[in-house]
């Protein structure tokens, strides 16, 4: 008998019974569906993470206080703090490999007013390298300068949502002067430039339950002025430092940890802790990827359950088809054409289980990659996988049922009632 005829013997076997297939295909369903729906949502949110973090910068390196080991308490003074002239000196130290410099400071919430006109903000004061740092992408106008530092000037760049909702169009801000509400206190700025506001996937999926027109926007003002507002000190506890694209962001952060330590070898309290924005990413993926793939593992000890249902059936169908067996094996059967015939049953009902849980699996992955707001992204190699490990169930789990009908001997199949 060929493979053909076996498998037309195998799905004509599950057409006559087929509660009792969709049964023992449940197992095998249910443990391909979950793996493959935990694999889908895994991939998802694990790309959106990982994009979100390259997008806020692959060769950012963050520059910040950390205490001393056997620290136990403190008090920040302005000689604790990251200075300009820090700063000033790594950019001559490393000038071909630092492209920009980021320093911001929040002055917390707020909501710009025009009647009863309003969009919520989150106010920073920030410097031009911010820009760079954060990938902000301007729309008209211009960004926070040099110049507006030095000056304290109130000015401020908004977002096209806030202009909007403001002034009825995405460019309707510019040159204006806009009030910014904080509690009793009432701020005023120059809008000088807007940039394009981009929903955060990481955002939204922590705060779905907010409606999309009342999520804050940033609002950017020079550090200076923020650093007025809130009476704080001229330093700085971490700084973002953009490398070029041509520098290894992760060796260069070592060499980065070097230079800042020796501004902090005679603090008895702090020090600066250096990490590169690639590591982070890398290192998040790597958790991510080990979550994702231990829950998988645990999802998948039902495809075992599922492949003990499969070699259960057919040991009762072997049963139930003794005297079948024994008329072949009298007609002249050998023993591996009866086993084939097993095998290739329990491979079709594994097959056929995996195919609808691969189906389920997808729906359900991105169904749920959906509602937390990530991009869904099916995963094609655990859905390779996911077949060729149900088929492999087939052949583990139907081999023992197939090689004790192959052994059966004829006489005693056929006196078999």
């Amino acid at each position: 008998m060929d493979l053909w005829e076996n498998i037309s013997l195998a799905v004509s076997g599950l057409l006559a019974n087929k509660m009792r297939a969709l049964l023992t295909m449940l197992g095998i369903i249910i443990g391909i569906a979950a793996v493959i729906a935990i694999m889908t949502l895994g991939n998802s949110v694990t790309n959106t993470v990982t994009n979100t973090m390259a997008e806020m910068g692959g060769n950012n390196i963050v520059v910040q206080l950390s205490l001393k080991e056997d620290v136990n308490s403190f008090e920040l003074t302005d000689d604790d703090l990251i200075s300009d002239e820090m700063l000033e000196q790594m950019n001559e130290v490393y000038s071909n490999e630092v492209v920009a410099v980021s320093v911001d400071e929040g002055i917390g919430s707020g909501q710009v007013k025009d009647g009863r006109k309003y969009a919520n903000v989150t106010i920073y004061g920030v410097n031009g390298g911010y820009q760079i740092a954060n990938n902000v992408k301007m729309m008209t106008g211009r960004y926070i300068s040099e110049t507006d530092r030095e000056k304290v000037s109130n000015v401020a760049v908004v977002s096209n949502k806030t202009s909007k909702a403001i002034f009825g169009t995405e460019f309707g801000a510019l040159g204006q002067e806009i009030k910014v509400h904080r509690g009793e206190e009432i701020l005023a700025y120059t809008v000088v430039g807007i940039y394009e506001h981009e929903d955060n996937p990481m955002m939204a999926m922590m705060g779905g339950m907010q409606a999309e027109a009342d999520r804050p926007t940033d609002l950017y003002i020079p550090i200076s002025t923020a650093q007025r507002i809130n009476d704080s000190d001229l330093g700085y506890t971490y700084v973002t430092i953009v490398t070029d694209s041509n520098v290894d962001s992760i060796s260069f952060a070592m060499t980065l940890q070097n230079f800042f330590e020796t501004f902090y070898r005679r603090n008895p309290v702090f020090t600066v802790y250096v990490m590169s924005m690639k590591s982070v990413v890398e290192q998040m993926t790597t958790i991510m990827g080990t979550m994702q793939l231990a829950i998988a593992v645990i999802a998948g000890i039902s495809l075992l359950v599922g492949g003990i249902g499969v070699m259960n059936i057919m040991l009762v169908s072997i049963t139930e088809r003794t005297r079948e067996i024994g008329t072949r094996k009298a007609l002249g059967a050998t023993n591996a054409s009866i086993r084939m015939q097993f095998i290739v049953e329990a491979v079709i009902i594994c097959l056929v289980g995996g195919v609808i849980g691969i189906i389920l699996g997808v729906i359900g992955g991105m169904l749920g990659a959906n509602l937390l707001g990530a991009p869904a992204t099916p995963s094609v190699g655990s859905v390779i996988f996911a077949m060729g490990f149900s088929m492999a169930i087939g052949v583990f789990f139907g081999y023992y049922p197939a090689n004790k009908a192959a052994k059966m001997d004829p006489i005693e199949a056929l006196r078999y009632e």
